[in-house]
């Protein structure tokens, strides 16, 4: 897959359609091997747009990681192998549609498109119902966990490290 041919979810069109299916099909491919392994159903590719793929599978139980999903840990492997936290241009293929931290690890890794074969419903019928955290996020049902903020003096200090530090790397 060449640097013009990441697909782009906006033009996405018939041409596009084969590599969209092969890195669903592997993301699913994963997903099978790691319930085999005792992982959790869940493959990822992230497909870089100079064709450079970065695989994940869920590592929840097997790390004691409640952050290890598919998507996260081939997110993880795409910054690390490319060296760089930005993956502008990348693709994710996901087996399931990616959680509420997934989808917010894929904004802040900038992934220009997302791509997923079975859905919430899916996963909900075989036990992995997330729709309380759709909520939550929706803003619809707060009482899974308070969060309350708590004004400090010096709430602002670890910015204002952050403008004088002339070291930083903006992200």
């Amino acid at each position: 897959m060449s640097q013009d041919s990441v697909p782009d979810p906006a033009t996405a069109d018939a041409a596009h359609t084969g590599d969209h299916t092969r890195y669903l099909e592997r993301a699913i491919d994963l997903a099978v091997a790691n319930v085999v392994d005792g992982g959790g159903p869940f493959g990822a590719v992230v497909v870089m747009r100079d064709g450079t793929a970065y695989e994940g599978m869920n590592r929840v139980t097997r790390d004691n990681d409640p952050t290890a999903h598919a998507e996260v840990v081939a997110i993880r492997r795409a910054a690390v192998g490319t060296g760089d936290f930005d993956l502008h241009g990348a693709v994710l293929y996901s087996s399931c549609e990616p959680c509420p931290l997934c989808l917010a690890a894929a904004l802040w890794a900038r992934v220009s498109a997302v791509y997923f074969a079975a859905d919430r419903d899916d996963a909900a019928a075989a036990g992995f119902d997330d729709a309380v955290f759709y909520e939550y996020f929706a803003g619809t049902d707060r009482s899974l966990m308070p969060v309350a903020h708590t004004r400090l003096g010096r709430r602002a200090a670890p910015f204002d490290a952050w403008k004088a530090f002339e070291g930083r790397v903006e992200y």
